[in-house]
């Protein structure tokens, strides 16, 4: 697949999302980015902005198989994984998938779980695989999963471990629509009754699972000259030598974020990466793996604003 056509393909999903979901052009790139680079992504929003029907309507755009987990605090390893269960008929053990066993997983508030639970998705979001009684089980290679976390409530829930963060490609944080935007979601959605569906919004499959892995070979042919690779590692190293970060980001960021930017500059029409692709791309990936100082927090500085410094002073090639 040429890039041309990786990005054609991109359009035509972000074409057919819109179709229910307006105004997140940028959230369904990046979940396009992730799906292509191989990536998972957290959505960050208060209620009401779509979280679950974008991914819903991603889900049927690219045609994966969907599967949605509601986590709350009595959720056991179990009900993500499955177990193998005694058949007395056949005097044998059998597989009893559960619904890990997808395309696209959405953990629905992943933060209302403890964190023994949120840790069932550790070996499946890094490996692909889940483990079960010693015996290992492929995942799809497609696998990714698109969580959700409520930013304003306070009360139930259980912040994910730095392990489990690092695990997301990036996180994505929804606010608010605009103001013309509003409105366009209350002459559309207000006019209909119940909840809004892809079915309900003729929201089909606009590629399927061969398209998928060209594109993805397409963007694992993309290369990275020296000096994007130094601005890279500069960048996610300047956020452990700076007193507004009490944790810097891990060596894994770094190397998620050129993957990233590959994918960006296919997206883009570009067969190279571009500084720009990895500054763009920086906050999202680095927003969940840093850790505020106390000095930062005291003077009400939040993360975003931070690394939009630091991003600043860390010089990009030319």
């Amino acid at each position: 697949m040429t890039v041309a056509e990786v990005r054609a393909l991109a359009e035509r999903v972000e074409a057919e999302v819109a179709k229910a979901v307006v105004g997140q052009a940028e959230a369904v790139r990046l979940l396009t980015i992730a799906l292509l680079a191989s990536g998972h992504i957290l959505l960050e929003g208060p209620p009401g902005v779509a979280k679950t029907l974008l991914a819903q309507c991603f889900a049927r755009a690219t045609g994966l198989d969907y599967g949605r987990i509601q986590f709350t605090p009595d959720l056991m390893p179990g009900d993500i994984l499955g177990s193998n269960l005694f058949d007395f008929r056949t005097s044998s053990f059998s597989l009893v998938r559960g619904p890990v066993f997808t395309e696209l997983l959405l953990a629905d508030e992943i933060n209302r779980t403890p964190p023994k639970t949120q840790a069932a998705l550790l070996e499946a979001m890094q490996e692909r695989s889940v483990t079960l009684d010693g015996t290992s089980h492929a995942l799809s290679p497609r696998f990714m999963v698109v969580a959700t976390q409520n930013p304003i409530e306070h009360q139930g829930i259980y912040p994910l471990p730095e392990a489990q963060l690092d695990r997301f490609l990036f996180k994505h944080v929804l606010d608010y629509p605009s103001a013309a935007d509003e409105r366009r979601i209350v002459a559309d959605h207000g006019r209909r009754v119940g909840t809004a569906t892809p079915d309900g919004w003729g929201v089909t499959a606009v590629t399927d699972a061969a398209a998928l892995a060209a594109a993805s070979a397409t963007v694992a042919a993309v290369g990275l000259v020296d000096e994007v690779i130094d601005y890279v590692v500069a960048l996610v190293r300047a956020t452990r030598d700076t007193p507004d970060l009490a944790s810097g980001a891990s060596p894994r960021a770094a190397a998620v974020l050129a993957s990233a930017a590959r994918a960006a500059a296919v997206l883009d029409g570009r067969d190279f990466v571009l500084p720009d692709d990895v500054k763009a791309l920086a906050p999202s990936v680095l927003r969940h793996r840093v850790i505020v100082s106390a000095a930062a927090e005291i003077d009400g500085r939040p993360v975003d604003d931070i690394l939009s410094g630091l991003i600043a002073r860390v010089a990009a090639p030319r």
